[in-house]
């Protein structure tokens, strides 16, 4: 397997006593039993993780500290990469629907490593998968005058959703041409039968239609709770078919990932999932993808 550069387009480093989500009585999650990822994780943790991994920069993703919080998660995510030159790029969290919205946005826009948002907006009939408090956040009024305050600052948009609701991100990604949308997670397949799949490549048909749409091909264990070929090899191909190695990346989703696998048979398995395109295109997946769109 030759060597290619790698940025890691998207995982998260934490302190257990931020994160409502984790730090609590553990509840049912969309990824199972998480007693494992309960403490620290720290950037020496994942730099150690990573190691032989030919991994040469990395993207943090927010996580979900209280909503008063977010310009402390993303200053603390600053003072980390100050301190460590790790990670090199943030994509920070904010209510779009908040009336302080545009002040929250500039602030953070001020911090070197921002480079985008993530509020998590999927919604499904499955309360354990459900995060937003109904499916069609992206069509309210106050959370979209939110989400034009980005292409002001030149910050893309991590956008979280489900088969069902990618039409109108679809939509949204139309009425705002000057944003760029990352897709998580690649779409989030959650249903593997073949009606699952119908409705995915749909969606997902309808999301590359806009040219400023782009997918992250990360958290592939989400819903079978394992690091397996036979899952994450047909969504990636299937992914890069629609939407073009030029407009996807790589990212490991740790280290919630680390749940079921380890990042070295993460790492492998996904070059293993990609062994059959061309080496640019491999090469896109893997860096020029993720070093165009967060700039680093």
């Amino acid at each position: 397997m030759k060597s290619i550069p790698t940025i890691d387009g998207h995982h998260h480093i934490w302190r257990l006593e931020d994160l409502t989500w984790l730090s609590g009585p553990e509840v049912p999650r969309i990824f199972g039993p998480y007693a494992a990822i309960r403490r620290d994780y720290t950037i020496e943790e994942f730099r150690n993780d990573t190691a032989g991994c030919a991994v040469v920069k990395s993207i943090y993703v927010q996580t979900n500290w209280p909503a008063s919080g977010a310009y402390d998660e993303a200053k603390w995510v600053q003072s980390i990469s100050d301190a460590t030159g790790w990670p090199h790029a943030n994509a920070a969290y904010a209510d779009l629907a908040a009336d302080d919205c545009a002040g929250l946005i500039k602030q953070l826009a001020k911090l070197p490593a921002t480079r985008g948002i993530r509020q998590q907006i999927h919604w499904h009939q499955n309360p354990q998968y459900r995060f937003a408090a109904e499916p069609a956040m992206m069509k309210d009024p106050r959370w979209r005058r939110g989400l034009s305050h980005l292409a002001d600052y030149g910050l893309l948009f991590e956008l979280q959703v489900f088969s069902e609701q990618m039409r109108d991100g679809a939509d949204l990604a139309r009425d705002f041409p000057n944003v760029t949308f990352v897709i998580e997670h690649a779409g989030m397949l959650e249903d593997l039968s073949e009606e699952g799949w119908t409705s995915w490549r749909k969606g997902m048909n309808a999301l590359a239609s806009q040219p400023n749409v782009n997918v992250k091909l990360s958290g592939l264990g989400t819903f079978v709770h394992a690091c397996r070929l036979d899952v994450m090899k047909p969504i990636i191909e299937e992914a890069v078919a629609i939407f073009g190695a030029d407009r996807c990346l790589y990212g490991s989703n740790f280290p919630v990932e680390k749940l079921w696998t380890d990042y070295r048979t993460l790492y492998q398995t996904f070059r293993q999932s990609i062994a059959g395109f061309s080496e640019q295109e491999q090469t896109a997946i893997l860096y020029g993808t993720a070093a165009r769109l967060y700039r680093v």
